[in-house]
């Protein structure tokens, strides 16, 4: 999983992997690249921290520009445990998780940041007050996939049901093609799909720290972005190339990360 490793020597972009026990003893990996102040980086639903942020460069950018990428793979994700237990999933797991995280590696100077699901558990963990990162980064979220976010997870449900029977020309096609190609569990995913509430939008008064919202221009996927970071109290709104899964994948996501960091 090395990137732009050579020889014996670590370079600062290179990835390293360790594994620690969340709050309830599941196994999760996180991935970590670069050296300098930690930004932990949480990636979307199906998705991990591969393939969101590794695999485009996003990690390595961040890293040549001084920080450490500190990328969490969630339960059910990447190279994390999928556990079947249904007494592992509570309410707002993910959020638990990334306070486990936080709490493992000792962080007290950290931003924090996500796309997508990892947008959305960010902003439960500040807007609450579980997290308190200086600034907060917001990829590819809007205000529908968190004050409706059931009616999106709706369409991941429906993915899970129906997934032998979905087939091309079916608008959950591409999800599933998607989350097979991603090896994940789909007894523990639809678990896991129960553990997210809505978010009131009247939390997100509570989001003070500098805040980045960008998006792709043609992604609706979770409602309005611009309209989420009018929302927040000090929010930046960056707009980048492509729809909700291209965005993810051009390299002017992670510039934007970069610059709004930097600065």
């Amino acid at each position: 999983m090395a990137h732009g490793a050579e020889g014996a020597g670590r370079t600062v972009s290179e990835v390293r992997t360790e594994f620690f026990a969340s709050f309830d003893g599941t196994r999760l990996a996180v991935h970590r690249c670069g050296e300098g102040r930690p930004v932990v980086l949480l990636h979307g639903l199906f998705s991990s921290a591969e393939m969101n942020w590794i695999k485009w460069g996003h990690a390595r950018r961040i890293a040549d520009a001084g920080f450490e990428a500190i990328m969490l793979d969630f339960r059910v994700h990447g190279q994390s445990e999928s556990p079947t237990d249904p007494a592992k999933y509570p309410t707002n797991v993910l959020v638990r998780d990334v306070v486990a995280l936080v709490e493992h590696l000792g962080l007290e100077e950290y931003d924090l940041g996500g796309f997508s699901l990892g947008a959305r558990t960010s902003l439960h963990a500040v807007a609450k007050g579980v997290l308190a990162p200086q600034r907060l980064i917001v990829g590819g979220m809007g205000t529908a996939g968190l004050g409706e976010w059931q009616k999106r997870a709706s369409h991941f449900r429906r993915v899970i049901d129906e997934f032998d029977t979905i087939g091309p020309g079916d608008p959950a096609y591409y999800s599933r093609q998607f989350l097979k190609s991603q090896g994940v569990d789909r007894v523990a995913a639809r678990m896991l799909l129960d553990t997210m509430p809505d978010l009131s939008l009247d939390l997100l008064a509570n989001v003070a720290m500098p805040t980045l919202v960008v998006c792709g221009d043609e992604d609706r996927d979770n409602g309005s972005a611009r309209d989420l970071a009018d929302l927040l109290p000090n929010a930046t709104y960056v707009e980048t190339p492509g729809n909700h899964l291209i965005s993810a994948t051009k390299p002017e996501l992670g510039e934007a990360i970069a610059e709004f960091l930097l600065g």
